[in-house]
């Protein structure tokens, strides 16, 4: 039995893929670890949980660094401290009066540097409204990523066993795979471990790290293509992304698997969960958009959708969490939308397909904010099909091609994601058809998931990958 070992920069708790990934390893006769990190970040235990045949350990965020930093950067911080260092020493006699003398210095060194760092703090808080730190977020960004995520990678490959093959996902969990591989590798001739490198994005294209200075975006890339020379594979979730991770960095092998869901058949008659949860009227259609609540995901453009003419009865559905929340509470309250907005909880993925099913039309109308976003194939698309639920996408290269070229296309429309009108059009071309239309639409959704996009065909690419590499027993 050959171990895989692997290795992802979260809590694996609802990384879909990652689970999705190991478990079907497992079926396959690896053996699987998973390397992750705790669930609170200011855990300093290591945990263990077992599920479905693998293991996941957690392994701790280093800590010590940060107060260091923060003290270096705000030293003002550390005013407290040394007035209860001197009280505790005033109050200890000759002894504690000693070690007072002794700490004076490095206190006089901590005035000095916070009486040179006072002013520019001030002056660069002055000159950008108070709305900036100095050094802004990229010091912020750049410390992080050494200390934490290179650190964590560190401890994690020391922690990790023995395996015949290392798998590090995305930018943050491939140092981790690299460290191990390193660590472990054999010394008999052409028995090294395997290490594979699975890009779920372009990671110097995607969220903050697009928006950081480009010169911090250059020294990620010149890491990651070091990496990435190290490697056997690089798995990634579509073809767009193979091919412009191909251009940059030239791996030896690509293998394209998609972040689908497992075939699903939804009951007869279907679901109304989203309807009984958001107290909506029977028969008032529900367009729903369901994952990540974060920045440029289409959310603002979607309720200002239902806002339009000839929108009148719909409701929008946001299932899920993250920072932008409390923004999409604050719209449900806002009388304009009549009560049309609504907000629920996540569900845990297992749980996801009935809620899906029950909606009439799947949103996802993804901003250009980034290349990673035009490229991409967000998990919520392929979670509609399955359920047999039509969906309105961004008019981007990766979606336009399944929602209008797939063989049993159209499976919903397309929009240009920055008009709420359009937004708007593509919905009520998919809610006005006629009611056999639109079955027989519903129809081709679920087929096209069941013959083409499901998990049950993506994995075969991964498992074949892994029979390459490393066999059936292990090397």
């Amino acid at each position: 039995m050959s171990r895989i070992v692997m290795f992802v920069f979260n809590d694996c708790t609802t990384d879909a893929r990652v689970l999705r990934e190991a478990g079907s390893l497992v079926e396959a006769g690896h053996q699987v670890t998973i390397m992750a990190r705790p669930r609170d970040v200011a855990s300093t235990a290591v945990e263990r949980e077992r599920r479905d045949g693998f293991e996941i350990v957690r392994i701790p965020l280093p800590q010590g660094w940060k107060r260091w930093y923060v003290l270096g950067r705000y030293p003002w911080r550390a005013r407290g401290w040394i007035r209860f260092r001197y009280a505790y020493d005033a109050k200890r006699g000759p002894k504690g009066w000693a070690e007072a003398v002794a700490v004076t210095p490095v206190a006089l060194a901590w005035i000095g540097w916070m009486l040179v760092r006072a002013p520019f703090y001030l002056a660069f808080r002055a000159a950008r409204g108070g709305r900036a730190r100095p050094g802004g977020d990229t010091l912020d960004w750049l410390t992080r990523w050494q200390y934490s995520i290179v650190g964590w990678a560190r401890a994690a490959a020391a922690a990790a066993p023995e395996a015949d093959a290392y798998h590090g996902h995305d930018l943050s969990g491939l140092p981790g795979a690299v460290a191990a591989a390193a660590r472990h590798g054999r010394t008999a001739p052409g028995t090294r471990p395997a290490l594979v490198y699975d890009s779920h994005e372009i990671y110097v294209e995607s969220g903050r790290i697009a928006k950081l200075p480009g010169w911090l975006r250059r020294f990620l890339a010149r890491r990651e293509r070091g990496w990435v020379d190290r490697v056997d594979a690089l798995v990634t979730v579509n073809q767009s992304l193979a091919e412009d991770l191909g251009r940059r960095y030239r791996p030896r092998r690509v293998v394209v698997v998609r972040n689908c869901p497992a075939r699903w058949e939804p009951p007869e008659p279907r679901p109304d969960l989203l309807r009984a949860a958001a107290g909506i009227p029977a028969g008032h259609p529900v367009a729903l958009y369901h994952g990540g609540f974060s920045a440029h995901r289409g959310m603002e453009e979607l309720a200002e959708a239902i806002l339009q003419p000839g929108m009148e009865q719909v409701h929008a559905v946001f299932l899920g969490y993250g920072s932008e929340r409390a923004s999409l509470d604050r719209r449900a309250a806002d009388p304009r939308y009549g009560g049309r907005l609504h907000v629920l909880d996540a569900v845990p993925p297992h749980e996801l397909p009935p809620w899906v099913a029950s909606a009439d039309v799947g949103v996802m109308p993804i901003q250009r904010s980034t290349l990673n976003h035009y490229l991409s194939t967000p998990n919520k698309l392929f979670e509609s099909l399955a359920a047999g639920v039509p969906v309105v996408v961004s008019d981007f290269p990766e979606m336009h091609r399944i929602v209008l070229t797939d063989p049993d296309a159209p499976l919903g429309a397309t929009c240009d994601p920055a008009d709420p009108a359009d937004v708007a059009r593509a919905i009520r071309s998919i809610l006005d058809l006629p009611p056999d239309q639109l079955a027989d639409l519903h129809r081709r959704c679920l087929r096209a998931a069941h013959e083409r996009y499901n998990w049950e065909t993506e994995v075969a690419r991964l498992t074949g990958l892994y029979r390459d590499l490393v066999g059936d027993g292990g090397r």
